[in-house]
């Protein structure tokens, strides 16, 4: 039977061996509890998944800096925690909102308000950049994240983040500006 072996064990093994195998074993470890650190700050499931790869993969970046003062998951927490406080207050200001927000789509009985708003969103989308779009597709139409935006971008995640907030921008302006 095999013995589970302590997370810094783990980690010692990971700077000797293979990384990804070290980053599967500590990620399968911790993963709910760091989302759930994510999740009671941010008391949104999105927003805490996103923080939750996030902090994975700062961790696994900056793994070496871990000198085994403290537990791994200590450590890991102080991490999470200083993320989603950094998020939060960055949030706060950029006064970050969702694209739905501010558009007022009508009860159920009134369709066709809704189709006209449906329509001024259409418009707005096809008058942006191709670059602004395909950003917006990706995140609200394919339903990625940031970190898989970025990836697929190549691009660093904090550009997708401004990327996301400056293209919602121009959407909204130009959904204001036909009212």
């Amino acid at each position: 039977m095999k013995t589970k072996l302590k997370d810094e064990e783990v980690i010692r093994q990971c700077r000797n061996t293979n990384p990804n195998d070290c980053f599967e074993e500590l990620y399968s470890r911790y993963v709910q509890k760091v989302y759930r650190r994510c999740y009671s700050m941010t008391k949104d499931s999105a927003k805490a998944q996103d923080f939750t790869q996030d902090i994975f993969i700062k961790m696994f970046a900056h793994l070496d800096r871990f000198q085994e003062r403290s537990s791994f998951s200590t450590w890991l927490y102080s991490i999470s925690h200083n993320y989603c406080v950094d998020q939060i207050k960055r949030d706060k200001r950029l006064n970050v909102s969702s694209l739905e927000e501010g558009f007022d789509y009508g009860s159920n009985d009134d369709t066709d308000e809704r189709e006209h708003t449906l329509q001024q969103l259409a418009r707005a989308m096809e008058s942006l950049s191709e670059q602004d779009a395909q950003i917006l597709r990706l995140k609200y139409q394919d339903g990625l994240n940031i970190l898989q935006i970025a990836q697929k971008l190549k691009i660093n995640e904090s550009a997708v983040k401004m990327r996301l907030k400056r293209s919602r921008d121009r959407v909204r302006q130009r959904c204001e500006a036909t009212l």
